[in-house]
């Protein structure tokens, strides 16, 4: 989805038009140390005055982690904490109900810091590739290693995910919603890199038409502008173009001479590009401190200022 056409404007002609997004020039990744979802909100929203994020905070424990808290949001589809991660059970339990406390948590505390605000606002979830590479079936495998649980758990993420996008509009009605999907795995996943339970072997790679579909059918739970981030290197530019991203968000640093021509493609099809260049160690910082960039710098690149992956402004 490239753009979001729930508002409009009236053209020289007189005719309505869809508004541009107001995409702004710097935002973070999605996850803060600390465990106060106020102070968190507080925070974002003072930093990221133009483009708020809503805030992830993993130091609260399982649930509040990114994969916690995008299974608590699947429809239909409940997940436990075992000691090797989380797995798929049959009814909801404890850790879901502390993933969607956690959850609740954080948008009272966004609602409470964006009264009145109009702009781009962004939130966050895992996509459907990274959770099937996280998620374990009963028999302890990752549900990577069924194609049928793969389909089952994107369409469950497509619905939680509206519901979710919903939740987030009635809360901020004034704001243009960014939905960003990490997915970390992704590349590894195309390249059967994502190792088995007994840490043997490898699961095989997915074909890249079935990732691209499956990215294009969760994307479309959302009318407005989808952002695919992935702090891994080889991020696949050109499929998340095809799969419909309005924007890749990636780790500068990681960038290679092979990543430049898939990214200038992906610059003259008009896909926003949101390089981390923030270090997350060192949130004091903040955006505004990162220098410019190589190629990405140059006039008529779209990018946007990001911070990396980790505990700090990533």
């Amino acid at each position: 989805m490239s753009e979001n056409t729930s508002q409009t404007t009236t053209g020289a002609t007189g005719t309505t038009e869809p508004a541009p997004f107001p995409w702004a020039p710097a935002t973070g990744v999605g996850s803060l140390p600390g465990g106060d979802a106020r102070e968190a909100a507080k925070t974002v929203t003072g930093s990221f005055e133009d483009f708020p994020f809503l805030a992830e905070l993993p130091g609260r424990g399982p649930g509040a982690d990114m994969i916690g808290r995008t299974a608590g949001m699947l429809v239909e589809l409940y997940a436990r904490v075992e000691p090797s991660g989380w797995r798929i059970g049959d009814r909801p339990g404890r850790d879901t109900r502390r993933a969607h406390s956690w959850l609740g948590e954080d948008l009272d505390a966004l609602e409470e810091f964006t009264q009145g605000y109009e702009g781009a606002l962004k939130v966050q979830a895992v996509g459907p590739w990274t959770l099937a590479a996280a998620l374990e079936l009963r028999g302890g495998e990752a549900a990577l290693s069924d194609s049928g649980a793969c389909r089952d758990l994107a369409a469950s993420l497509a619905e939680g995910l509206r519901l979710h996008l919903a939740d987030v509009r009635k809360r901020v009605p004034g704001a243009w919603v960014v939905l960003q999907l990490d997915e970390p795995s992704l590349t590894s996943v195309l390249l059967g890199q994502i190792r088995t339970a007994s840490g043997y072997r490898t699961h095989r790679a997915v074909d890249r038409q079935v990732v691209e579909s499956t990215l294009r059918d969760v994307m479309g739970a959302h009318d407005g502008p989808v952002v695919v981030h992935s702090c891994a290197p080889g991020v696949p530019f050109a499929l998340l173009r095809r799969a419909g991203a309005a924007g890749v968000s990636f780790d500068f640093s990681l960038l290679t001479e092979r990543d430049e021509e898939p990214i200038g493609e992906a610059v003259e099809a008009g896909t926003k590009l949101f390089a981390g260049v923030v270090p997350a160690t060192d949130p004091a910082t903040g955006p505004g401190a990162a220098p410019a960039t190589r190629g990405l710098s140059d006039p008529g690149v779209a990018s946007w200022v990001s911070g990396r992956c980790g505990a700090g402004w990533g």
